[in-house]
């Protein structure tokens, strides 16, 4: 006989279920998301997600054609990595950041450790990563039009301010951010592939589950709902837990694996999202989760099929999960749950005394930069004024710039010496730079001062020394320029930091945005 026979155990199955069927799905999933972000931002998010699709499909292609490999590019994967990366990305990013991003997510993450299935985290996420620490200020840039830009619903929400919850869900109307902001859209993906036994409930389910809880303890806010809800559905967390957290190359096997993993990756989110000062949070989340998940999987077995309890506890010392390690797992749980609490409750106590140190600093740098006021206090009408501008960016010469705050400087006899003006730029290198500035009545800078600098260390927090902020100290003119080769002499021109321009800029835009303001509006 000339045939071979190829034997194996039973059971035997058999399915017409291929690679290319479930990338298929995957993006007939994600086209509601991708369309209305396309009818929503426009021509800018189809030039984004064409360019992250035809960039990881064109590297595949060629890393298959110089290895001599199979065309892996055609099962599809590739333009999911595009997709997702592409719903990822703001619509205002430079073109060149979706071409690298899909060269460094096919290239590095994917084809150099293997090609599919053998990635250890999602390619989408970590060349989502990979961009937002090389760009980081075209990556928080989320200006739609050339004429139109304001915040997130998330900064507006971490700052306290109103957000429109409905706008939030279905992606439209003022509602900014990444291509893919569309809750309505995303969650209708989401039960398509839940309908077809694509994805599971347990990881979404556990990931949000998790993150909701962390919010209503830590977030300042208690278990308000509109609050809690207003934090699932901004800032990546829908499309992280149907989208991304459940890539069954680098999420766990088993059912019990996945909740542990969603949870995990919850709770991250949580904290990063509370305590943390990134731009993003759900994608450092789900990278992390991905390196744990080789662990859950050793630890987490399921009992094979017809195995007795018993015959299950007499196997071999790692080979599977231990019940022994049940009762330390519930007690650290417990403790941990506690101990969550127990952090809650102080936080609730001392959030008043921290909320009023943080006044009495706010105050203490506005008095720096206006020394010959004797008393600092508001003005109603003024006041009003800026409460009206609900955290919209301040004019459109003046890039991502912010009027927080305007305060009024008065003499011993109660006379007008000058105003303080707190402006908030998001053009910086490394997240929103805020400053307040100091004006006399005649309109002279008198000094400016950092309440908020995140900037690289050695360059742009530079911006905090003498040398460049004093430059603004004592000149009177209606709007400052950055002069990058140095060697200023005009009045109007501040020199740069040597190669920190981006972060210089920030802060010119915003010493101007405070200015325009008052000129405009109070004085």
């Amino acid at each position: 006989m000339n045939e071979k026979y190829h034997v194996s155990s039973s059971p035997h199955t058999r399915s017409r279920l291929s690679t290319g069927h479930v990338m298929r799905d995957i993006v007939i999933a994600l086209l509601p998301a991708a369309a209305m972000g396309i009818w929503h931002f426009g021509l800018q998010a189809l030039i984004v997600l064409a360019a992250t699709v035809c960039s990881s499909v064109l590297t595949e292609f060629l890393f298959d054609k110089i290895c001599k490999r199979p065309d892996t590019w055609k099962d599809g994967s590739a333009v999911v990595t595009g997709l997702l990366l592409g719903l990822s990305l703001p619509p205002a990013v430079p073109v060149y950041a979706p071409i690298l991003g899909g060269v460094f997510a096919i290239l590095i993450v994917k084809c150099f450790f293997g090609g599919l299935g053998k990635n250890f985290m999602n390619p989408a996420l970590a060349a989502r990563c990979f961009l937002l620490i090389s760009f980081g200020s075209q990556m928080t840039n989320y200006a739609y039009t050339d004429a139109v830009s304001s915040a997130t619903p998330l900064a507006d929400l971490l700052s306290d301010r109103t957000v429109n919850i409905s706008q939030m869900f279905l992606g439209n109307g003022t509602a900014t951010g990444v291509i893919g902001c569309s809750i309505f859209a995303l969650l209708i993906g989401g039960c398509y592939l839940f309908a077809i036994d694509a994805i599971t409930w347990e990881i979404p389910v556990s990931f949000v589950a998790a993150f909701a809880l962390f919010i209503g303890l830590f977030g300042g806010h208690g278990f308000d709902p509109m609050y809690i809800l207003a934090n699932v559905l901004g800032g990546g967390i829908i499309m992280g837990s149907i989208f991304m957290a459940t890539d069954p190359v680098t999420s766990p096997m088993t059912t019990t694996g996945q909740l542990i993993y969603g949870a995990f990756i919850g709770i991250l989110c949580g904290i990063f999202r509370v305590f943390a000062t990134a731009a993003d949070s759900v994608s450092y989340a789900i990278i992390i989760g991905n390196l744990l998940t080789p662990l859950i999987d050793e630890y987490i077995v399921p009992l094979p099929f017809g195995l007795r309890k018993g015959a299950a506890e007499g196997r071999s010392k790692g080979s599977s999960f231990s019940p022994g390690m049940l009762k330390p797992a519930l007690r650290l749980c417990v403790i941990t749950l506690l101990a969550g609490l127990g952090l809650a409750g102080v936080y609730n106590i001392t959030k008043d005394t921290i909320a009023a140190q943080q006044e009495a600093k706010r105050l203490q740098s506005y008095q720096a930069v206006l020394p010959d006021a004797a008393e600092l206090v508001y003005d109603d009408a003024v006041k009003e004024a800026v409460d009206a501008q609900a955290g919209q960016v301040y004019g459109s010469d003046f890039g991502k710039a912010y009027i927080n705050d305007v305060i009024v400087g008065k003499d011993g006899s109660g006379s007008t010496v000058g105003y303080v003006v707190s402006a908030t730029s998001g053009d910086g290198f490394d997240g929103n730079i805020t400053i307040s500035v100091g004006v006399d009545t005649e309109g002279t800078v008198q000094s400016i001062a950092f309440t908020e600098l995140n900037e690289t260390a050695g360059m742009g927090m530079r911006c905090a020394d003498p040398e460049f902020k004093d430059q603004f100290a004592g000149r009177s003119v209606p709007k400052f320029t950055l002069n990058k080769a140095g060697g200023s002499t005009a009045d109007d021109e501040i020199d740069s930091v040597s190669g920190a321009s981006i972060s210089s800029g920030a802060v010119v835009n915003a010493v101007n945005a405070a200015l325009d303001y008052l000129y405009s509006n109070v004085m």
